[in-house]
């Protein structure tokens, strides 16, 4: 069952934090520091005359994020750059072996492990990815494409993480999550301020600010960023809505119990968004950011998918997440209203 919940907390944040730490603003760092990546380019901000045609306001825009660094999502932006960061911070002669010998650990149910791998490989270090025994065998072979080393462990994404987690700890790797967590918040903080790019290159591409965000979430660190940078940006002006899977409501759970909860639920197709406890840092920033949390159906997810299917772009229901929520809840919108949304992923078949 679908769920909508105003935010109680925004502008003042939550009552009960295990850290202070809140998502970083600085866009222009991370655009300075990706200006050295020969990969990186600007992705395309696509308007959807029809589909705001349809909805009866002003302007729909999609940031296509599904070619981002030839990686084919938003990702790219996250571990590559946190691995970029610490490349730079060894003040390199040749970048490409400013890394040798570190080896980067972590889980991934999807594009954040290729992020690592790109990451490591460009810079000179090794990257161990652990995966859990629900993920494709295809997407394994994917990370080996890419010179990361593959581990299998467990049955779904908490437990792969444990792993990597008790790997870093043996092997003295450095683990490289894209959640936070108490005691692990700084590789976690750098991969959200990865996506500050893909925020700051929206916002100049509009031609006029955002009404209406849409924004999905698994762990929340995409959200966060963007919405950090959107109330540095714009104020408070935009309405914020951030879109989980029903089958994992990390993030509007806690915002209903005022902390950080762990939740639970069946498996969900959107499986990048497939996340039962939140980031901490990112929970953080979205209790003050966002005006309002749901929660979409898998069917919503996947009628989405066929929508943007017939308009060329082709997607994910983790991809296509947030999209659904604004045509699909429609939440008081009107014919001024200007609204940003994400495709966050290509097809998984690519």
């Amino acid at each position: 069952m679908s769920h909508t919940l105003a935010n109680p907390f925004r502008s003042q944040g939550l009552p009960t934090r295990q850290s202070d730490t809140l998502p970083s603003r600085d866009a222009e760092t991370v655009a300075k520091l990706l200006t050295l990546c020969p990969a990186h380019a600007e992705t395309p901000l696509r308007d959807m005359a029809d589909l705001a045609a349809k909805l009866g306001v002003a302007t729909f825009h999609i940031k296509d994020e599904r070619a981002r660094m030839g990686l084919g999502s938003f990702k790219a932006l996250g571990a590559a750059y946190a691995i970029a960061h610490d490349a730079a911070r060894a003040q390199p002669q040749d970048w490409a072996r400013a890394l040798t010998g570190r080896t980067y650990v972590t889980a991934s149910a999807g594009n954040h492990g290729l992020s690592v791998a790109a990451g490591a490989r460009l810079f000179g270090a090794k990257a161990v990815i652990y995966l859990s025994h629900t993920v494709p065998a295809a997407f394994g072979a994917r990370l080996e494409a890419q010179g990361a080393e593959v581990a299998w462990a467990g049955e779904d994404y908490e437990a792969s993480m444990a792993a990597a987690a008790a790997a870093a700890e043996d092997k003295g790797w450095s683990l490289l999550s894209d959640s936070t967590w108490p005691g692990n918040e700084e590789s976690g903080f750098r991969v959200m301020e990865g996506y500050l790019q893909m925020a700051s290159e929206a916002a100049a591409q509009m031609p006029a600010p955002p009404t209406h965000i849409f924004l999905q979430a698994g762990v929340g660190g995409l959200a966060a960023a963007v919405a950090a940078f959107a109330r540095a940006t714009w104020g408070d002006a935009p309405q914020i809505i951030v879109v989980e899977p029903e089958a994992a409501p990390a993030l509007i759970e806690s915002i209903r119990a005022g902390q950080l909860v762990d939740t639970s639920g069946s498996v969900s197709e959107m499986g990048r968004l497939d996340c039962k406890t939140a980031s901490m840092v990112a929970l953080n920033g979205l209790a003050m950011d966002a005006d309002t949390f749901v929660t979409i159906s898998e069917q919503e997810a996947r009628d989405t998918v066929e929508t943007l299917k017939a308009h060329d772009i082709a997607s994910t229901p983790s991809g296509v997440a947030g999209v659904a929520a604004a045509l699909l809840k429609r939440p008081n919108l009107g014919p001024a209203d200007r609204i940003l949304t994400i495709v966050s992923e290509g097809p998984e078949d690519v």
